[in-house]
């Protein structure tokens, strides 16, 4: 993301997000379902119910359609499965900020 002219800044964990003074100027998430403690999908719930509407693009080895209908249903931006290609990432990012 940052050779193709993105900021990045990553967390530890969903709380460390939430906690973050960067949560509130995120133009995009990439985010995996499975995190230690707040899981994507429910960071996503958490970040639907509040001001901060930043789009959120899946990144995962549980791309279950269980997963895929919940995070899509509750507005993600997108839903890649691992191994992601460079250029599936980039696209998906670029197409959620512009959304």
């Amino acid at each position: 993301m940052e050779s193709a002219g993105f900021s990045v800044f990553s967390f530890g964990s969903a709380e460390d997000f939430l906690a973050s003074s960067s949560a509130e100027g995120a133009a995009c998430l990439i985010v995996d379902v499975q995190l230690p403690g707040i899981n994507g999908l429910e960071l996503q719930g958490r970040l639907a119910g509040s001001d901060n509407r930043v789009p959120i693009v899946f990144v995962t080895a549980h791309g279950t359609n269980l997963n895929r209908e919940r995070a899509v249903k509750h507005g993600a931006a997108g839903f890649l499965s691992k191994p992601v290609r460079r250029e599936e990432l980039l696209n998906a990012v670029v197409a959620a900020i512009q959304r």
